[in-house]
C-alpha cells in the first residue's frame, strides 16, 4: 500500500514541480524582470492559496482523521500546527537565503553566490507546499472515494497556479542581472525540485508510524502559514498603496476555496 501512496504523491508533487519549471522557462520568452506591481499580485495570490489550502486541505482533514481514529482533534491539529511553524522558523533562521529584490541575505552568514541564496529563498516556500501536496495524494491513495482524489487534485492545481509565477520570479531577475538564460532557467527549475523530494519524504515518515498522519497534515499547515505571514503577505504589501496585494490575497483564497469545495 505504501508504494501506491508514494506513486500518488510523486504524481501530485511532480505536477506542481512542473508548474515551477514552466514558469522558469519564461526567461526564454521575456527579457525584463517582473514589475513590482505584478510581483505583489503574484505574492498575494500565492498567500491566499496557501491560507485556504492550510484550512480546507490540511487542518480540517487532520481533525476529521484524528476523530476517526478515536482521539481528540485538538491535540494533533494544534500540536502539529505549532511544530510546523517552529520548523520553518528554524530553517528561516539557519539557512542562508536571499529574497528576490532584497539586498541583505537572511539566515546564517555564508559566502555563497547570490544566485544560490535566491534559489534557496524560493525553496523555503516550496518545502511546505511539497509536504502538503504529497500528503493529500497519499491520503487519496488510501481513500477509495472519488472525492479524496479530486480534493488532492484541487490542491495540486492551486499550488501549480502559484508555482508558475514563482519559477519566473527566480529566473527573470537573474537574467536581468546578467546571468545566462540557461543558468537562470535551471536555477528557477531547481527551486521546484524540493517539492517532490519533501513530499515523498513526508509520506514515508507518515506511513511508518501508525496514527501520525493528523499530526503531519497539521505540521504542513503550520509551515505554510509561517511562510505566508513571514514572507508572502509582507512582500505583497510593500509600497504606499497595497490594494493590489490585498485583493490578490483574497482572490487566491477564493480560488483555492472554490477548487477544494467544487472538486473535493
Amino acid at each position: 500500500m505504501l508504494q501506491k501512496e508514494l506513486f500518488y504523491a510523486a504524481m501530485g508533487t511532480g505536477a506542481t514541480c512542473l508548474a515551477t519549471v514552466l514558469g522558469a522557462a519564461m526567461v526564454f520568452f521575456f527579457k525584463k524582470d517582473l514589475s513590482p506591481a505584478v510581483q505583489k499580485v503574484f505574492l498575494g495570490f500565492a498567500a491566499g492559496v496557501m491560507i485556504a489550502a492550510s484550512v480546507w486541505s490540511l487542518l480540517i482533514p487532520a481533525m476529521e482523521m484524528a476523530q476517526a481514529q478515536g482521539g481528540s482533534a485538538l491535540l494533533p491539529a494544534g500540536g502539529g500546527f505549532v511544530m510546523g511553524g517552529v520548523f520553518l522558523m528554524l530553517l528561516d533562521s539557519l539557512l542562508p537565503h536571499l529574497h528576490p529584490g532584497s539586498r541583505e541575505p537572511e539566515g546564517l552568514h555564508a559566502n555563497w553566490k547570490r544566485t544560490t541564496m535566491i534559489v534557496l529563498a524560493v525553496t523555503l516556500h516550496n518545502i511546505p507546499e511539497g509536504m502538503a501536496v504529497g500528503l493529500s495524494f497519499s491520503v487519496a491513495a488510501l481513500d477509495p472515494s472519488p472525492g479524496a482524489l479530486a480534493g488532492a487534485a484541487a490542491l495540486a492545481i492551486g499550488m501549480g497556479l502559484q508555482n508558475f509565477p514563482e519559477g519566473a520570479a527566480v529566473s527573470l531577475p537573474m537574467r536581468s542581472q546578467g546571468v545566462s538564460r540557461g543558468k537562470a532557467f535551471l536555477c528557477g527549475a531547481a527551486s521546484g525540485v524540493v517539492e517532490p523530494i519533501f513530499g515523498l519524504l513526508t509520506v514515508l515518515a507518515a506511513g511508518s508510524i501508525t496514527g501520525v498522519m493528523p499530526w503531519v497534515l497539521s505540521f504542513a499547515a503550520g509551515a505554510m502559514i509561517y511562510v505566508v505571514v513571514e514572507e508572502l503577505i509582507p512582500e505583497a504589501q510593500l509600497g504606499e498603496h497595497s490594494h493590489a496585494g490585498t485583493v490578490s490575497v483574497m482572490t487566491g483564497f477564493l480560488v483555492m476555496m472554490l477548487l477544494d469545495v467544487a472538486l473535493g
